[in-house]
């Protein structure tokens, strides 16, 4: 979908009139008789211009009907234009081409963030995944093409740039996340990546198998061992900063499809597991939208990048390997996998780009879900700074997280009696041993936090910012962090 900034409606395009939260100034970019009738109409629907709500009506315009629509902006927070711009775009998606947003005579214009959060959300909710589908009825096909921003400025114009390049990751995300998998698998999704980020001046670097059992990474390897596809470690570095400016270092659990291994999960459901790869997902979002907007900054993207079969070769449970860091583990249960190839991906970046910051997503716990529903991604981390930073990027971004403990306690509950540690611990308290166990491979002096994203890469319903299916969590709020913390 375009975003265009105007200074005129189009004839074609649908009238929409943003209304603050208790208020009856409407603008006069229409006229007097179409403000009167809007009036009415809001009276008549109870509208009260609550962020994302609206009312439509039909006036006569030229010798023929002119479609209205009154877009409720609450209280004219950021947060408030972003979710009545997915709203626009929810309504008109398959009902309309074009549509022009006239913010021409309103008392009190929106901030040039709040409109560039409009455009980015309406572009955002407009997203569909609809390759496979040869038989969508043509009522249900999207047609909204061009969505018009009358009288903005040129400093909303300006914001919304970044937002715009933030938008291409967040594309590049939901594609990987909801490709089927037996199209999409470890070499598939290097590929993919790569011809999508090509030209944007990221340094690439693609391990395979033998370079990775060169290298030691058993337990990464464990997990693949099972599958006739290989796996692969993938790797995008944006050189932004200053030579000797500090790197920071995203790691994704990329698990294209994960059926548990020996320890077999139900069959209900488990077709879900195509996203289990949601993690790598958003770092090869988040890393096309740094380098698309030119951050300046340094950041490394690593995707540990596997399938979990159960074959014949497949590990098993009781199983030790060997990481890469030295340490052994004792597989306990082959669905508690993420962690065997995260490890290794922390390992490698640590000795390759010696990061001073490491942030690591993962889909890694039921029990976060539980915890947390899918509302919030779980947060870890051994730095309250680094801590506070990512929370205040959730908040700023709507991709909300909540912290959760760590501590000595925890950790005793993987401890192995004949490796150095075990892949689980008990029942309770899963998601926080799932980060102790990750926590072993950080090295002294690096600020580490881990996001736990189970709950929040997929939705059954439809969003702010998405329609149902994958909604692209992680590439919006790793982008924010890295300009707060980074280029600040």
């Amino acid at each position: 979908m375009q975003i265009a900034f105007t200074s005129t409606v189009d004839a074609g395009d649908v009238f929409v009139l943003p209304v603050a939260k208790g208020s009856k100034d409407f603008g006069q970019a229409g006229g007097a008789d179409m403000v009167s009738l809007a009036l009415a109409a809001a009276e008549a629907n109870r509208f009260k211009g609550d962020a994302g709500s609206s009312v439509e009506l039909f006036v006569p315009f030229d010798g023929r009907a002119r479609r209205i629509l009154m877009l409720g902006v609450g209280d004219g927070t950021e947060a408030d234009w972003r979710k009545a711009g997915g709203a626009l775009t929810a309504k008109l998606l398959t009902t309309a081409s074009s549509a022009s947003l006239v913010l021409t005579g309103l008392g009190t214009k929106p901030s040039a963030a709040a409109v560039a959060a409009f455009a980015g959300a309406a572009v955002q909710r407009g997203w569909r995944h609809d390759v496979y589908r040869t038989k969508l009825p043509e009522a249900s096909k999207p047609m909204l093409t061009r969505v018009a921003i009358v009288d903005a400025g040129a400093e909303a114009e300006a914001a919304y740039a970044a937002i715009h390049a933030v938008n291409g990751g967040l594309e590049l995300t939901r594609t990987l996340v909801s490709e089927p998998p037996n199209k999409l698998y470890p070499e598939t999704f290097v590929e993919r990546v790569l011809n999508d980020v090509e030209g944007l001046g990221l340094e690439v670097t693609v391990l395979d198998e033998a370079q990775m059992r060169d290298l030691g990474m058993g337990a990464l390897l464990g997990v693949s061992q099972g599958s006739v596809r290989e796996g692969r470690l993938l790797v995008l570095k944006w050189n932004g900063g200053a030579a000797d400016a500090e790197t920071l270092a995203l790691v994704g659990k990329g698990v294209t499809f994960d059926t548990g291994g020996i320890s077999i999960k139900p069959a209900a459901g488990m077709e879900d597991m195509k996203w289990d790869m949601g993690g790598a997902g958003a770092v090869a979002g988040a890393m096309k939208a740094i380098a698309a907007r030119k951050a300046k900054a340094n950041v490394v993207g690593v995707m540990g990048l596997v399938e979990n079969m159960p074959d014949g070769n497949a590990q098993r449970p009781g199983d030790v390997v060997t990481s890469m860091s030295g340490q052994t583990i004792e597989v306990i249960n082959t669905d508690a996998e993420g962690r065997l190839v995260l490890c290794d991906a922390l390992t490698w970046v640590q000795k390759t780009h010696a990061p001073s910051t490491i942030v690591d997503l993962a889909t890694l716990t039921g029990a976060m879900i539980i915890s947390l529903g899918n509302e919030h991604g779980g947060l870890f981390a051994n730095d309250d700074s680094l801590a506070d930073a990512l929370l205040a990027a959730g908040k700023a971004t709507d991709e909300k997280l909540w912290r959760f403990p760590l501590s000595d306690a925890y950790d005793k509950l993987i401890d192995s009696q004949i490796a150095d540690m075990k892949n689980v611990g008990p029942r309770g308290g899963g998601s926080i041993t799932a980060a102790q166990f990750l926590k072993r491979y950080i090295n002294d002096g690096v600020a580490w936090a881990h996001l736990d994203i189970a709950g929040m890469v997929w939705s059954d319903k439809p969003g702010v910012n998405h329609d149902k299916g994958a909604t692209g969590y992680g590439v919006r709020l790793l982008d924010r962090f890295v300009a707060d913390r980074f280029e600040a």
